[in-house]
């Protein structure tokens, strides 16, 4: 028998990105498609990741016996043993069976997962956290995301629901968060949140470099590694804002979990994690127990945006 790929997918709002993966776990073709346009059906999304498949697999020239298995990330609530998206909250996906028509499509295994919860586990599997037992991811984006393994598994909880560690509420009288909530890590943290508190002392009249440049009122992780790098003041306090949270949340974290290690990713910390890490690392020790810190690692994630797509991988071999 010949050699056999694996096609695996990171299924976002605003895009699609997509990689072959040879019998030895390397990417040896990209690509990246937008998903850009309000009101999509789920079946327009089904045709869209149908659509990358079959790009992908005519670009590269791989031949449908070639073909071993397909697996996916996307964000939300997703049953992965029954290959249902119960719901998601960018994608017109609510109790979907997406498994079925991709399996029918091109013959092979489906499979798909919550999208922090595979970047966990692709770091847990093939990048930082490799060769560790219980593991607590924080993702920092748009939102917060995290991940846990527990005895090396894979937790997703009741309803497939654990994991929700943006959540954490660090104070209830806090800043709205999209939960509804006040006061969640996400709220102080995430790019909305950091980007609310920048929009705030703007309504001050102070001044900002990322004034005008924030697209639906977030701005891009580059922009915010520039204006750190320029020593931006309101930049430099929303940044010094979301590490003093993350650093009082991961002190909770460990010492519920008590975990061998606690990886940060994401695109903000991708764009800027020396300066996150620095500072998270700077503080926690306040906030979690002395006979626990010791023996708890502080990482940042090493696989990038590859992260969700390694994580499907696992999902393969699982």
């Amino acid at each position: 028998m010949g050699k056999t790929y694996n096609i695996c997918l990171d299924i976002g709002g605003t895009k699609v990105l997509g990689a072959i993966f040879d019998e030895d776990g390397n990417i040896v073709h990209r690509l990246k498609k937008k998903t850009t346009s309000g009101g999509n059906s789920s079946e327009n999304i089904e045709e869209l990741i149908i659509s990358v498949v079959e790009e992908m697999r005519q670009s590269f020239g791989l031949k449908k016996d070639q073909l071993h298995a397909i697996s996916a990330g996307a964000p939300g609530v997703i049953d992965s043993g029954a290959g249902i998206v119960l719901f998601t909250p960018n994608l017109p996906f609510r109790d979907y069976d997406i498994r079925t028509p991709l399996e029918e499509r091109f013959g092979v295994p489906f499979h798909i997962g919550n999208d922090v919860n595979l970047g966990v586990l692709g770091e847990f599997k093939y990048g930082a956290a490799r060769g560790r037992k219980n593991v607590v991811g924080l993702f920092v984006g748009t939102g917060i995301g995290g991940g846990l393994i527990l005895n090396g598994d894979l937790f997703t909880g009741t309803g497939f629901k654990a994991g929700e560690c943006g959540h954490i509420i660090l104070d209830p009288e806090g800043p709205l968060c999209g939960c509804g909530q006040r006061g969640c890590l996400e709220a102080f943290s995430s790019k909305k949140g950091m980007s609310a508190y920048i929009n705030q002392q703007l309504s001050r009249g102070r001044s900002c470099m990322m004034e005008g440049k924030m697209a639906n009122g977030v701005f891009k992780s580059k922009l915010l590694k520039k204006s750190l790098e320029a020593g931006d003041p309101v930049a430099m306090e929303a940044v010094d804002r979301a590490c003093h949270y993350l650093a009082v949340a991961t002190g909770s974290l460990i010492n519920i979990f008590s975990p061998d290690m606690v990886i940060y990713g994401g695109g903000v910390i991708e764009a800027c994690g020396g300066i996150f890490m620095e500072k998270i690392l700077g503080a926690v020790d306040r906030y979690c127990m002395t006979s626990i810190r010791p023996t708890v690692e502080l990482k940042q994630a090493a696989l990038g945006d590859d992260s969700v797509l390694y994580g499907a991988l696992a999902l393969i071999a699982n």
